[in-house]
């Protein structure tokens, strides 16, 4: 046998492992998982019924258009359907738009630290990354971002709030980056956690798509919806964006599982805001402890919270652990703690006390 390996891609050489949140220990006393922004809670009323429902019938293949999900969507957020796309999570559609975009030579500017998928499906789509640092406020400088632009610029990411950090840019501050962006290049509102926002100073981005052509928006069924183990996300762009991403979807990616638990989800919405608001006010609880035990947290949008440990990260993630719950560490910056149940947060909030003496 020759020793001859296929030629493969040289731009997946060195691609950063997109690292999923650890889970809970099965056997040991990690109780809680606070590592992946999961809702705690369980599926909405109707959803475990239309799933069952389709589950019978999964030896067939989905309705590769979303035809009842996206008109769901249409009537839901007051937009055409030539204005949507569905994909496998908003991180899906993202991978999407990229490669409808970017390619070698062309540049690809999103903030640092911010999702940590970017940086993955840039390099995959053979693009350059242009990594613009957050501000000592853990906040988008969007005129750094701004000066960043070059000629090869084909797409931004702003993630609105930022994963990890949970931090928002705001209106005028967005509105004035808008503005400098040239009309050819794509901006990507990234709004995974929109529904945890409080702030009424952060704009909704599908406010800014309706007036701006280069504007478009990532939502997800993952967080607040509580779908993440289905992987249905969608974007909301103007039709030459949208109908590019429907070129580039993987045909049959939603499963029919993931369209109906959706469509029943959106159906729940009283529901859901409920459960969204309870995870607001355990924030807010979270927040205040923190502050009370001496830390400096950034002010939070999602349903997550931010430690910036710096060297110390893995020693916190390893004593939260210990005492019963799983948090999200970035070696070298700091942890990422999800906003979970009141049991799971208050054995959080004890280790950071702890912690926080030995400092």
């Amino acid at each position: 046998m020759s020793e001859t390996s296929p030629k493969l891609r040289a731009e997946l050489a060195g691609i950063p492992t997109y690292k999923p949140g650890k889970p809970a220990a099965g056997g040991g006393p990690a109780a809680y998982k606070l590592s992946s922004n999961e809702n705690p809670y369980p599926p909405l009323p109707g959803v475990l019924e239309s799933v069952t429902a389709a589950a019978s019938s999964f030896n067939r293949y989905p309705d590769m258009a979303c035809t009842g999900l996206m008109n769901e969507l249409s009537d839901r957020f007051g937009v055409p359907l030539t204005d949507l796309a569905t994909g496998t999570g908003s991180v899906g559609v993202a991978q999407q738009l990229l490669q409808a975009t970017a390619g070698p030579g062309d540049e690809v500017i999103y903030a640092w630290r911010s999702f940590e998928a970017y940086p993955i499906i840039t390099q995959i789509s053979g693009a350059t990354a242009v990594q613009v640092p957050l501000t000592p406020g853990d906040v988008h400088d969007l005129d750094a971002m701004a000066d960043a632009i070059t000629e090869r610029t084909r797409l931004i990411f702003v993630c609105n709030p930022n994963n990890p950090t949970g931090t928002v840019v705001r209106r005028a501050e967005l509105e004035r980056f808008l503005d400098r962006v040239p009309a050819d290049v794509l901006v990507v509102l990234d709004e995974a956690y929109r529904e945890f926002i409080r702030d009424i100073e952060v704009p909704d981005g599908v406010e800014l798509y309706r007036r701006r052509p280069n504007v478009c928006v990532l939502r997800t069924f993952s967080k607040a919806y509580g779908l993440a183990g289905l992987r249905v996300g969608f974007a909301i762009a103007h039709e030459p964006v949208a109908a590019a991403l429907r070129k580039t979807a993987v045909p049959f990616g939603v499963s029919q599982l993931a369209q109906d638990a959706a469509i029943a989800s959106l159906r729940a919405e009283d529901e859901l805001l409920g459960r969204v608001g309870s995870l607001v006010g355990e924030r807010h609880r979270v927040l205040d402890a923190l502050r009370g035990q001496g830390w400096t947290v950034p002010e939070t949008q999602a349903n997550f919270v931010w430690l910036r440990l710096g060297e110390r990260t893995l020693d916190f993630a390893a004593a939260a652990e210990q005492h019963g719950v799983v948090v999200r560490p970035f070696a070298g910056e700091g942890a990422r703690i999800t906003v979970g149940e009141t049991e799971a947060n208050d054995i959080f909030l004890k280790v950071a006390e702890a912690f926080r003496k030995e400092l």
